[in-house]
């Protein structure tokens, strides 16, 4: 019965009102502290909303101009493969004040940190973080403070990028449908830190891995993508020709290592333009030729050494063989000897960049809903090499290239220059699509729920 003040028989009606209104008070105080407590709920992403809602998150000044001071950072304190110990700690700084768990050390130097659920499915996101032995030439108040040392090829804007990511995908991780797997992988170059990464187990469970690279071959705000071989195998040799040394005088009484060696060079070169098929692109270079002291002493021995170079398992195979029949063969022709050597640790051989046809759609999908299909370029197979293709081989991975050239703000040179610069607008766009593909993946790859065929369910 509802309380009227006008009438005298109701106040117990009044009492009765007011304690359930207290009682209701104190419910509603109670739900309410609860909430406080309770994880928010799960799956509220929309898949096609991701990558826009993401490119905004990382183009705010607080974001944006975090990732600069970031990179900044490093940049001024530059660290070559496997002594990136300064790099490191910053990750894992920066990963405490996020409240991401990770583990340390990985391949000696490197941080995987963890985002999600902590269970399937996994997905990873790598970004290298070693310097290069290049003294830097460009002016400016964040230059390398280290002599002789300087991130020539962007890996410091690769690790801001990432930690950008890091920190959307925190934000959003009661959101995530599983567990994203972040790599500071050291050593890209030529240590082949991919590889002792993989070695180390922690990604075992992982479903894809996706890495980008900075490019000043495209524009900003540009992508570039490709699916299938993408970047060559290489290996390298060295080999030691040994003759017979004398005076350049009277040559008929010694045996001549360096004609040797010139023949064994020319020949070389053909089996590119005489073996290889022209469709399939093939790489054989000398790039090293050392022996003699003197202008009248012919030598006994000369030391020779390349790179080959191919964009399938098998063409490198056998252009590995030849390479040494050929060095052997030619030797002997010039009545010397001849021992040849291949670089067999990973440190000098790298697989095949292979892009999983998968993960390209996937890419395709992301990137057009964030930048628009003009913006998508094609990515070209390159004769360089990348150690992320050591993850290819254990697990579907994807590497494409973030466009950062801007005539407004001057040239951008290629990497492995001292004059290499880095556009730091280039920033957000790559925060935003390794956060976007990663939690792209993982809302499509959910496991298939337990089938109940067969159970049964007794009742007491």
């Amino acid at each position: 019965m509802l309380f009227d003040p006008t009438n005298k028989t109701s106040t117990l009606s009044l009492c009765q009102t007011q304690t359930a209104m207290a009682v209701l008070k104190w419910v509603f105080l109670i739900f309410a502290c609860l909430s406080l407590f309770a994880p928010p709920p799960a799956a509220t992403f929309s898949s096609q909303q991701i990558p826009a809602k993401f490119l905004d998150l990382a183009r705010r000044p607080e974001l944006f101009d975090w990732m600069v001071g970031i990179r900044r950072k490093i940049h001024e304190n530059p660290e070559l493969g496997y002594e990136e110990f300064e790099t490191g700690k910053l990750i894992r700084d920066e990963l405490d004040n996020m409240g991401i768990p990770y583990t340390y050390p990985v391949a000696q130097t490197g941080v995987v940190g963890f985002v999600g659920t902590g269970s399937p499915p996994f997905v990873a996101l790598r970004a290298d973080m070693d310097a290069l032995a290049i003294q830097e030439s460009v002016e400016w108040e964040h230059k390398s403070k280290v002599p002789g040392k300087m991130h020539a090829c962007g890996h410091d804007a690769h690790v801001a990028m990432l930690l950008g990511a890091a920190k959307i995908l925190q934000q959003h991780r009661h959101e995530l449908q599983g567990t994203v797997v972040l790599v500071f992988q050291p050593a890209e170059e030529g240590g082949a830190g991919a590889k002792k990464v993989l070695d180390s187990g922690v990604l075992e469970n992982v479903g894809a891995i996706f890495g980008l690279h900075v490019s000043t071959k495209y524009p900003i705000g540009s992508v570039a993508s490709g699916s299938g071989p993408v970047m060559a195998a290489a290996g390298f040799f060295e080999a030691v020709i040994s003759g017979k040394g004398g005076h350049a005088a009277i040559p008929q009484h010694t045996i001549d290592p360096i004609l040797a060696a010139s023949n064994i060079i020319v020949s070389l070169q053909h089996l590119v333009s005489r073996e290889a098929d022209p469709l399939d692109s093939q790489v054989v270079t000398v790039a090293k030729f050392q022996g003699g002291g003197a202008f009248n002493v012919i030598p006994d021995s000369v030391t020779i050494g390349g790179t080959f170079r191919a964009f399938s398992k098998e063409s490198f195979i056998q252009l590995k063989q030849r390479v040494e029949e050929v060095i052997t063969r030619q030797a002997s022709v010039q009545r010397c000897n001849a021992t040849v050597t291949f670089s067999s640790d990973e440190k000098h051989f790298y697989p095949v960049t292979i892009n999983d046809k998968r993960l390209h759609d996937n890419f395709q999908n992301v990137a057009e809903q964030m930048l628009g299909i003009k913006s998508i370029k094609e990515m070209k197979p390159v004769m360089g090499t990348e150690d992320f293709a050591f993850y290819q081989e254990a697990i579907p991975g994807y590497i494409f290239y973030v466009g950062m050239a801007d005539d407004k703000k001057g040239p951008f040179v290629g990497g492995h220059s001292p004059f290499y610069r880095v556009n730091e607008d280039v920033l957000p766009y790559g925060a935003a699509l390794h956060a976007s593909l990663a939690a792209r993946y993982l809302l499509e790859n959910q496991p298939e729920p337990p089938s109940s065929k067969g159970s049964s369910h007794d009742e007491l």
